[in-house]
């Protein structure tokens, strides 16, 4: 078969978005005469090059354009990928994050994971992008990768995968730990926790050696509270989510709540048995001193807050690039 471009005189945002909606795209099949396939490209004025690859066929979007004679075949000399900015609209906008959160995860393990690496598993949807990164490299390159996870769905994604997995006990010492985030400050400081998995999360970050934070543009704030609107996750003993609950609200302001379960009767339950407070704070805080602050009333396991603790930040852009930003040097 051959790699080939759709070269679509007008594209509507539908079409674009199915396009998309792919992550990689090849048409399969031939043209309707070879001469065609060779010709090179008739340029048209307003069109737009959609390139992608893959092995995955996007025939019948192929043929359905076609029949309206707007598109063209062109063979490519080089792979080449789609760039999102041909997704601006609410219509692509998921297809544009989940791109993001793809390119942010693919160069934070094509840059950061070696062979004979002990490697933390963070949690959430950028993570499974990067798994799938991992377990194609170790494949492909015949990687010896150990993988510690950060939550039940770290464990079946390792699994999943065909990858080695382990624990803090027998791997108390990793080489690297990449993980997302809920939202990133300028001091590279971390809300996390959204998902449930905070305390699992920070003692994996804090037993690697190099700490890797993998986020889509939506994240990057300058400061906490610009993106992420549900507050700081706060893991607590069950007994006391009360006393805590009105311990916060009296030392530091905002609103405290317990969080709900959504597909059962009560509160979310982590995967230790706790239970989980969001802190929707009103004002600014030093947050390195309201973390500590937390940990020391009685009942709380873990905050949210992940402080002086990312080395390397990936943020996948809406243009297709990939922002890295490194801890400031105080």
């Amino acid at each position: 078969s051959l790699n080939l471009t759709l070269r679509l005189k007008e594209v509507s945002v539908c079409q674009a978005a199915l396009i998309a909606n792919c992550p990689e795209v090849v048409v399969r099949g031939n043209p309707k005469s070879q001469g065609e396939a060779q010709g090179g490209e008739r340029q048209r004025p307003g069109g737009v090059s959609v390139m992608r690859h893959s092995t995955e066929p996007l025939t019948f979007l192929y043929r359905a354009l076609r029949a309206e004679g707007r598109v063209e075949w062109r063979v490519l000399q080089k792979e080449r990928v789609l760039n999102p900015r041909l997704l601006s609209s609410s219509h692509g906008g998921k297809n544009m994050t989940e791109e993001a959160k793809k390119l942010a995860a693919w160069a934070a393990i094509n840059n950061h994971v070696q062979t004979n690496h002990v490697l933390g598993i963070g949690s959430g949807s950028t993570i499974v992008h990067a798994v799938h990164k991992l377990a194609e490299r170790v494949k492909k390159e015949n990687l010896n990768i150990v993988c510690i996870p950060t939550s039940f769905q770290a464990r079946q994604l390792i699994l999943q995968n065909g990858l080695t997995l382990s624990d803090l006990d027998r791997h108390p010492e990793l080489n690297v730990a990449i993980d997302g985030a809920d939202e990133v400050d300028s001091d590279l400081s971390l809300i996390k926790g959204g998902g449930g998995c905070l305390t699992q999360e920070k003692i994996v970050a804090g037993c690697a050696k190099s700490f890797i934070v993998i986020a889509d543009y939506r994240k990057k704030s300058k400061d906490f509270g610009e993106q992420w609107k549900k507050g700081i996750p706060i893991e607590v003993i069950p007994m006391a989510y009360v006393p805590i609950t009105k311990r916060l609200t009296n030392i530091f302001g905002g609103v405290t709540e317990l969080r709900m379960a959504v597909n059962k009767a009560g509160p979310v339950v982590t995967d230790n048995g706790n239970f989980l407070l969001d802190w929707k704070f009103d004002k600014l805080h030093n947050w390195n001193e309201v973390n500590i602050a937390i940990k020391m009333i009685p009942g709380v396991v873990e905050t949210g807050l992940f402080i002086n603790i990312a080395e390397r930040v990936y943020f996948g852009m809406e243009d297709g690039s990939v922002s890295v930003h490194e801890k400031p040097v105080h």
